[in-house]
């Protein structure tokens, strides 16, 4: 009797232990890769199946977005600068299959090539590109990553380049151009509201010539602004046509 419950018991333990091994369960978020007796035999997910012990095994694959930072690289841009570049990309699997057969390790894989593709794309591009088209960039090493993951089973949805990082004695560099720049720029405005002036200067004298009263006016208004002015003395000239005006009581000659 004794033997007889102790059997019982071994079996049911047995039972157990198969059953546990035969049921999977999988979230919504999660697939299972089935082989029978090493063949691929189907992709099975979400929710409740039974495998054959021993007789078929399953990987299981999740199908979120992942998001991979990708180290650091020292990238060398087509005028010769030296830069540091790091990266986040974003990308998920769509066929679990190509996932687990294509590909030892798609992680490793998707990280390693996500490095080389930064280096070599942004490689092409001058570091004023790099700098100011940073979107345009992102689209390029996606569309790149895109491609080549695709064969694995991997989207690449996004890549975002999160720092470009300068040598010092380059980023003294880019200061004392911007500053060139901004120099360039006030001397070019200064210039041309020179000319502007000079313009409405010969204006004003074409209209002030016919009408030597007219010239007299602005003279003396001229003499009352600068008059205003108490910080420093100023010699003007006085024109002896003016005074000769005045004490005849006629308008003055143009000489």
């Amino acid at each position: 009797m004794l033997v007889s419950a102790a059997t019982i018991l071994a079996v049911i333990v047995l039972a157990l232990l198969v059953l546990s091994r035969a049921v999977r369960i999988l979230r919504e978020y999660e697939r299972g890769v089935v082989f029978t007796l090493g063949r691929y035999t189907g992709t099975k997910g979400p929710g409740f199946f039974l495998l054959v012990p021993v007789v078929q095994q399953m990987v299981r694959v999740d199908l979120r977005v992942v998001v991979e930072e990708v180290p650091t690289q020292d990238v060398i841009s087509r005028d010769n600068v030296s830069v540091k570049v790091n990266a986040v990309i974003y990308y998920r699997v769509v066929d679990a299959e190509r996932a687990v057969i294509q590909v030892t390790n798609f992680t490793m894989a998707t990280s390693q090539l996500a490095q080389t593709t930064l280096r070599w794309v942004l490689g092409k591009h001058e570091l004023d590109q790099m700098l100011a088209e940073r979107d345009k960039l992102n689209a390029d090493i996606q569309d790149v990553l895109d491609k080549q993951t695709e064969g694995w089973g991997i989207k690449v949805s996004n890549v975002e380049i999160k720092r470009i990082d300068l040598d010092e004695s380059m980023v003294r560099a880019i200061a004392r151009q911007a500053e060139a720049e901004r120099t360039r720029r006030a001397k070019i405005i200064n210039a041309e509201g020179e000319q502007q002036a000079a313009q409405k200067l010969v204006e004003a004298a074409r209209i002030l010539a016919p009408t030597p009263q007219a010239m007299q006016l602005r003279y003396l208004a001229t003499l009352f602004d600068i008059a205003g002015e108490r910080s420093s003395t100023i010699v003007f000239p006085f024109p002896i046509d003016l005074l000769q005006a005045w004490a005849s009581g006629s308008p003055a000659k143009p000489g």
